[in-house]
């Protein structure tokens, strides 16, 4: 039998490209793709300023994530369950860039005693002095330069708790759900900036408490290191703030939070979400609600069409309620396509003149109101619906106006005088009122005539035609049906330009959500009329 000679060498040879192809695969550096989201100026000082998202790609290997002041305590026990609240998904974030070769360090400041003999201290402690490019701080304080004033007041410490609580060095250490590794980093100083120069670290990710201080201010943190060159990114949705929603700007507490990130995103860094580290949904605090208003508009003599999506982005979407509109259809004046997000919204705001509503959409605003849920009416809401007769697709309801707003809607007088608007009797303290001026206000509308108000109802604001005695009630409250309403007869274009017009509108809004009511100054009459 004829022997064959075998050779080895291609199969040795390709193994060991195998072999080197799997190394250089190893080797090669880990690329994280992050999805930053920044605020930018269309042209300088225009204050227009637009969101601009885009994918960036970091070398792990040159990135350092900075946890920043999650003690195990805090003095404000909001921020302590916050802080604990948060920390398991910023565990899991953590694990996974550091999984990607990242450089994790550890910074809960006021505690290096507690850990002095841990590797992770010590290395952070053997990184030789590195020159800076602009002189290290202890703490970087507002810069009035790159940025205005903050837009949240913290002067009182920003405890969100009813009462506040003392204050109080409470904290010894970080939190035990943050697990510190071996090769992991510890330190509270400006010693970082050393150690990420030592490991030839461009990229920082900043997570942590609290935004408006700590997480801007630490020597670690982010004024310092964008001040020294370092491409900075902030984790917004694993960050909290000290912020008291009974102070300025008189936002919930996560709203205020969301004030700030806006402010970093505009002067100091884009930000991400750690759903680019470990996928799902962004986190969010359980605290965290956005009531949701479903605007139900149709009507085209005032167009409210126009100015109510207006001031809903100007007065409402800040404020952290959301808003959806139920615009009429432009092929069927009874159909409101849209008006399904209902049956999740936490308020109806009605601006509607004589439609006929298919059932089915007649259906969830009478779901809404048997929930007990609240309704605002503006203007043409008092006559909303009934114009084609009922048919078997279509519902009426011409006692709206009665069983809901708790008016009596008696047709208008014609154009003519202005309408002086002054606060009805018994109306002191009234919330509905804040910030609208003691004198009053002129409006241009029409005076609508609204007699025989139901019992349930309390008048806030009367209206009188200028020179002439008559007068009619424009705004008040209801509370039957279990239901917050409130309803005014204002409501035209150049009604929406008057600041105590929209001042008396955003009240009504809130109060009927059940949200505080801001108490800020009267406003001047001078500026009520403008």
């Amino acid at each position: 039998m004829k022997r064959h000679r075998i050779s080895y060498w291609p199969f040795a040879l390709a193994a060991l490209g195998l072999m080197l192809a799997g190394h250089c695969r190893a080797e090669a550096p880990a690329q994280l793709t992050l999805h930053t989201r920044q605020r930018l100026e269309s042209a300088p000082s225009s204050g227009d300023w637009r969101v601009v998202e885009k994918a960036v790609a970091w070398d792990a290997a040159r990135t350092a994530v900075v946890l920043c002041d999650m003690w195990n305590e805090h003095w404000c026990q909001g921020a302590t369950r916050r802080v604990a609240e948060m920390a398991p998904r910023m565990n899991a974030v953590v694990a996974a860039a550091r999984d990607r070769g990242a450089l994790i360090i550890h910074c809960p400041s006021d505690t290096m005693k507690f850990y002095a003999d841990a590797p992770g201290r010590k290395l952070a402690q053997s990184a030789p002095p590195a020159r800076p490019k602009v002189p290290l701080q202890g703490w970087c304080g507002l810069d009035g330069i790159r940025e205005p004033a903050l837009p949240i007041d913290d002067a009182d410490g920003g405890c969100d708790d009813s009462p506040q609580c003392p204050q109080r060095s409470a904290w010894t250490r970080q939190i035990d759900t943050l697990e510190i590794k071996p090769g992991d980093a510890i330190t509270d100083s400006a010693e970082a900036y050393s150690l990420m120069q030592q490991r030839g670290i461009e990229n920082v990710l900043v997570m942590g408490v609290h935004l408006n201080m700590c997480v801007l201010g630490r020597p670690f943190a982010i004024r310092q290191m964008v001040k020294q060159g370092k491409n900075v990114l902030l984790v917004r949705d694993l960050t909290d703030t000290m912020y008291n929603s009974r102070k300025r700007p008189f936002v919930p507490h996560c709203v205020g939070t969301d004030l700030m990130l806006e402010h970093v995103e505009k002067y100091w860094c884009p930000t991400i979400t750690s759903a680019d580290f470990i996928g799902g949904e962004p986190f969010r605090f359980r605290e965290d609600k956005r009531p949701l208003v479903v605007f139900m508009i149709g009507e085209e003599e005032y167009r409210t069409g126009e100015s109510l999506p207006a001031f809903a982005a100007e007065e409402l979407a800040w404020r952290g309620i959301r808003c959806q509109f139920a615009h009429v259809s432009a092929t069927d004046n009874n159909d409101f396509p849209g008006l399904e997000a209902l049956r999740d919204a936490d308020l109806l705001f009605v601006s509607v003149r004589r439609r006929t509503p298919s059932k089915a959409q007649m259906a969830l605003i009478r779901q809404h109101l048997a929930a007990g849920k609240p309704v605002v009416g503006i203007r043409t809401a008092s006559h909303a619906f009934g114009a084609k007769p009922a048919d078997a697709g279509h519902e009426g309801w011409d006692t709206f106006d009665v069983d809901v707003l708790g008016g009596h809607y008696e047709g208008h007088f014609g154009k003519g005088p202005a309408t002086l608007v002054k606060t009805g009797p018994k109306t002191e303290g009234n919330p509905v009122l804040t910030g609208l001026p003691a004198e009053g206000f002129r409006s241009p509308s029409t005076l609508y005539r609204n007699r025989q108000l139901t019992a349930t109802v309390t008048p806030l604001l009367i209206g009188q035609l200028e020179g002439e005695a008559q007068t009619e009630p424009v705004a008040w409250l209801n509370t039957n049906r279990s239901s917050r309403v409130f309803y005014t007869s204002l409501g035209s274009p150049e009604d929406f330009k008057t600041p105590a017009f929209r001042r008396l509108l955003l009240n009504g809004v809130l109060w009927a959500l059940g949200r505080p009511i801001p108490p800020e100054p009267r406003i001047a009459a001078a500026a009520a009329q403008q």
